[in-house]
Protein backbone atom coordinates (compact mmCIF):
# COMPACT_ATOMS: atom_id res chain seq x y z
CA UNK A 1 0.00 0.00 0.00
CA UNK A 2 2.79 2.42 0.91
CA UNK A 3 4.55 1.92 -2.42
CA UNK A 4 1.27 2.43 -4.25
CA UNK A 5 0.72 5.74 -2.47
CA UNK A 6 4.31 6.67 -3.34
CA UNK A 7 3.51 6.08 -7.00
CA UNK A 8 0.25 8.03 -6.70
CA UNK A 9 2.24 10.94 -5.22
CA UNK A 10 4.50 10.91 -8.27
CA UNK A 11 1.47 10.92 -10.57
CA UNK A 12 -0.04 13.88 -8.68
CA UNK A 13 3.20 15.79 -9.06
CA UNK A 14 3.50 14.99 -12.74
CA UNK A 15 0.05 16.35 -13.63
CA UNK A 16 1.07 18.87 -16.38
CA UNK A 17 -1.00 21.88 -15.34
CA UNK A 18 1.32 24.50 -16.86
CA UNK A 19 1.69 22.60 -20.11
CA UNK A 20 -2.08 22.15 -20.41
CA UNK A 21 -2.64 25.85 -19.68
CA UNK A 22 -0.38 26.78 -22.59
CA UNK A 23 -2.00 24.31 -24.96
CA UNK A 24 -5.59 25.13 -24.02
CA UNK A 25 -5.30 28.92 -23.73
CA UNK A 26 -2.79 29.74 -26.46
CA UNK A 27 -2.03 26.55 -28.38
CA UNK A 28 1.65 26.76 -27.36
CA UNK A 29 4.16 24.43 -25.76
CA UNK A 30 5.26 26.43 -22.71
CA UNK A 31 8.43 24.32 -22.49
CA UNK A 32 9.71 25.94 -25.69
CA UNK A 33 9.42 29.48 -24.32
CA UNK A 34 11.30 31.53 -21.75
CA UNK A 35 12.82 29.40 -19.01
CA UNK A 36 11.25 26.26 -20.44
CA UNK A 37 9.56 25.62 -17.10
CA UNK A 38 5.93 24.54 -16.88
CA UNK A 39 5.51 26.52 -13.66
CA UNK A 40 3.24 29.47 -12.95
CA UNK A 41 5.90 32.14 -13.59
CA UNK A 42 6.56 31.04 -17.16
CA UNK A 43 2.81 30.66 -17.69
CA UNK A 44 2.33 34.22 -16.44
CA UNK A 45 4.80 35.56 -19.00
CA UNK A 46 3.50 33.70 -22.03
CA UNK A 47 -0.12 32.77 -21.32
CA UNK A 48 -1.52 35.29 -18.88
CA UNK A 49 -2.38 36.13 -15.29
CA UNK A 50 -5.55 34.06 -15.01
CA UNK A 51 -3.86 30.94 -16.35
CA UNK A 52 -0.86 31.49 -14.07
CA UNK A 53 -3.06 31.76 -10.96
CA UNK A 54 -4.90 28.60 -11.97
CA UNK A 55 -1.63 26.71 -12.50
CA UNK A 56 -0.26 27.95 -9.18
CA UNK A 57 -3.34 26.79 -7.27
CA UNK A 58 -3.34 23.38 -8.97
CA UNK A 59 0.37 22.89 -8.34
CA UNK A 60 -0.01 23.79 -4.66
CA UNK A 61 -2.99 21.46 -4.37
CA UNK A 62 -0.96 18.59 -5.86
CA UNK A 63 1.44 18.83 -2.94
CA UNK A 64 -1.23 19.22 -0.27
CA UNK A 65 -3.27 16.31 -1.59
CA UNK A 66 -0.38 13.85 -1.66
CA UNK A 67 0.43 14.56 2.00
CA UNK A 68 -3.21 14.45 3.08
CA UNK A 69 -3.58 11.01 1.48
CA UNK A 70 -0.50 9.82 3.37
CA UNK A 71 -1.92 11.15 6.62
CA UNK A 72 -5.32 9.63 5.88
CA UNK A 73 -3.72 6.19 5.71
CA UNK A 74 -1.85 6.96 8.97
CA UNK A 75 1.58 6.68 7.40
CA UNK A 76 4.46 7.74 9.62
CA UNK A 77 6.57 10.85 9.13
CA UNK A 78 9.22 9.10 7.05
CA UNK A 79 6.64 7.82 4.57
CA UNK A 80 4.96 11.24 4.42
CA UNK A 81 8.33 12.74 3.52
CA UNK A 82 8.96 10.03 0.92
CA UNK A 83 5.60 10.71 -0.71
CA UNK A 84 6.28 14.45 -0.62
CA UNK A 85 9.59 13.87 -2.40
CA UNK A 86 7.96 11.61 -4.99
CA UNK A 87 5.43 14.38 -5.69
CA UNK A 88 8.23 16.93 -6.09
CA UNK A 89 10.04 14.57 -8.45
CA UNK A 90 6.87 14.15 -10.48
CA UNK A 91 6.51 17.91 -10.78
CA UNK A 92 10.14 18.45 -11.82
CA UNK A 93 10.44 15.32 -14.00
CA UNK A 94 6.93 14.46 -15.29
CA UNK A 95 6.69 11.24 -17.23
CA UNK A 96 4.15 12.78 -19.63
CA UNK A 97 6.45 15.62 -20.75
CA UNK A 98 9.74 13.85 -21.41
CA UNK A 99 10.90 14.62 -17.87
CA UNK A 100 10.74 18.40 -18.32
CA UNK A 101 8.51 20.12 -15.76
CA UNK A 102 8.46 22.91 -13.20
CA UNK A 103 10.84 24.28 -10.59
CA UNK A 104 9.26 22.75 -7.46
CA UNK A 105 8.18 26.01 -5.80
CA UNK A 106 4.36 25.83 -5.81
CA UNK A 107 4.18 22.06 -5.35
CA UNK A 108 6.82 22.30 -2.64
CA UNK A 109 4.70 24.90 -0.88
CA UNK A 110 1.74 22.53 -1.03
CA UNK A 111 3.79 19.71 0.45
CA UNK A 112 4.87 21.82 3.41
CA UNK A 113 1.38 23.17 3.93
CA UNK A 114 0.34 19.52 4.18
CA UNK A 115 3.18 18.53 6.51
CA UNK A 116 2.98 21.62 8.74
CA UNK A 117 0.69 24.48 7.73
CA UNK A 118 2.56 26.84 10.07
CA UNK A 119 5.85 26.19 8.29
CA UNK A 120 4.16 26.43 4.89
CA UNK A 121 2.57 29.78 5.69
CA UNK A 122 5.78 31.17 7.19
CA UNK A 123 7.69 30.21 4.05
CA UNK A 124 4.98 31.74 1.87
CA UNK A 125 5.30 34.90 3.96
CA UNK A 126 9.02 35.13 3.13
CA UNK A 127 8.20 34.68 -0.55
CA UNK A 128 5.56 37.43 -0.50
CA UNK A 129 7.80 39.89 1.35
CA UNK A 130 10.69 39.44 -1.08
CA UNK A 131 8.51 39.57 -4.19
CA UNK A 132 6.77 42.71 -2.90
CA UNK A 133 10.10 44.44 -2.30
CA UNK A 134 11.97 43.34 -5.44
CA UNK A 135 9.31 42.05 -7.89
CA UNK A 136 11.58 39.17 -8.93
CA UNK A 137 9.94 35.75 -8.67
CA UNK A 138 13.17 33.74 -8.73
CA UNK A 139 14.70 35.83 -5.93
CA UNK A 140 11.58 35.30 -3.83
CA UNK A 141 11.61 31.56 -4.56
CA UNK A 142 15.28 31.13 -3.67
CA UNK A 143 14.93 33.28 -0.53
CA UNK A 144 11.94 31.25 0.67
CA UNK A 145 13.73 27.97 -0.01
CA UNK A 146 16.81 29.12 1.93
CA UNK A 147 14.61 30.15 4.87
CA UNK A 148 12.64 26.89 4.85
CA UNK A 149 15.09 24.64 6.77
CA UNK A 150 15.56 27.31 9.45
CA UNK A 151 11.81 27.75 9.83
CA UNK A 152 11.37 23.97 10.04
CA UNK A 153 14.20 23.67 12.58
CA UNK A 154 12.68 26.36 14.80
CA UNK A 155 9.35 24.54 14.57
CA UNK A 156 11.12 21.29 15.42
CA UNK A 157 12.56 22.82 18.61
CA UNK A 158 9.20 24.15 19.77
CA UNK A 159 6.78 21.41 18.69
CA UNK A 160 6.41 17.83 17.49
CA UNK A 161 8.01 18.43 14.07
CA UNK A 162 10.19 15.39 13.37
CA UNK A 163 13.64 14.82 11.93
CA UNK A 164 12.26 13.55 8.58
CA UNK A 165 10.45 16.90 8.19
CA UNK A 166 13.74 18.75 8.65
CA UNK A 167 15.38 16.39 6.15
CA UNK A 168 12.79 17.07 3.45
CA UNK A 169 13.13 20.82 4.03
CA UNK A 170 16.85 20.55 3.26
CA UNK A 171 16.21 18.38 0.21
CA UNK A 172 13.48 20.72 -1.06
CA UNK A 173 15.79 23.72 -0.61
CA UNK A 174 18.48 21.94 -2.61
CA UNK A 175 16.08 21.03 -5.42
CA UNK A 176 14.68 24.57 -5.68
CA UNK A 177 18.13 26.15 -5.76
CA UNK A 178 19.35 23.63 -8.34
CA UNK A 179 16.30 24.27 -10.53
CA UNK A 180 16.97 28.02 -10.27
CA UNK A 181 20.69 27.84 -11.00
CA UNK A 182 20.36 29.80 -14.25
CA UNK A 183 18.18 32.39 -12.54
CA UNK A 184 20.78 32.76 -9.80
CA UNK A 185 23.48 33.47 -12.38
CA UNK A 186 21.25 36.15 -13.94
CA UNK A 187 20.56 37.60 -10.49
CA UNK A 188 24.30 37.88 -9.84
CA UNK A 189 24.72 39.66 -13.19
CA UNK A 190 21.71 41.91 -12.55
CA UNK A 191 19.92 40.56 -15.62
CA UNK A 192 17.01 38.68 -14.04
CA UNK A 193 13.71 40.22 -15.24
CA UNK A 194 11.16 41.61 -12.83
CA UNK A 195 7.44 40.89 -13.03
CA UNK A 196 6.07 42.62 -16.12
CA UNK A 197 9.43 42.74 -17.90
CA UNK A 198 10.13 40.51 -20.93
Amino acid sequence: MNLLILFIGYLFGSFPSGYLAGRIAKGIDIRSLGSGSTGATNVLRYVGKRAAITVFIIDVFKGILSILIAKYFLLNDSWQVAIGLSTLMGHIWPIWLNWKGGKAVATGLGIFLGLSWQVGLATLGIFLIVITLFRIVSLASVSASLALPLIMFLSFKSSSISLPYITISLLAMTLVIWRHRENILRLIKGKEPKIGQP
